[in-house]
């Protein structure tokens, strides 16, 4: 019975689980992985572990807030995770596409 229910799941989602192939060759690595969302998990659990304790929950949101600023004010913050140009240059492409079929 499981075996049928997990059966149809995968067929169902295929087309979500390949929704990035949609995009440029490029990005295809940066957007199936979430490692840069993985990375900032790790390093504020390394934090909040460092610290053991909160007194409350208000002092843990600030100590990620913290670490979230400073990510977002860093290099590590300011790297191009994905080219734009590639995304605008295949957008124009399928409005040539669509402008030739109409």
């Amino acid at each position: 019975m499981k075996l049928k229910e997990a059966a149809v799941a995968v067929r169902d989602g295929y087309a979500e689980t390949l929704a990035y192939c949609g995009m440029p060759r490029e990005h295809w690595r940066r957007i199936r992985t979430n490692n840069a969302i993985e990375r900032l998990n790790r390093e504020i659990r390394r934090r909040t572990r460092v610290v053991g304790t909160f007194p409350d929950g208000k002092s843990a949101l600030m100590l990620v807030a913290a670490r979230l600023k400073y990510v977002a004010d860093s290099e590590w913050g300011s790297r191009r995770y994905l080219g734009v140009s590639l995304l605008k240059e295949q957008s124009c492409r399928r409005l040539a596409e669509f402008a030739q079929n109409y």
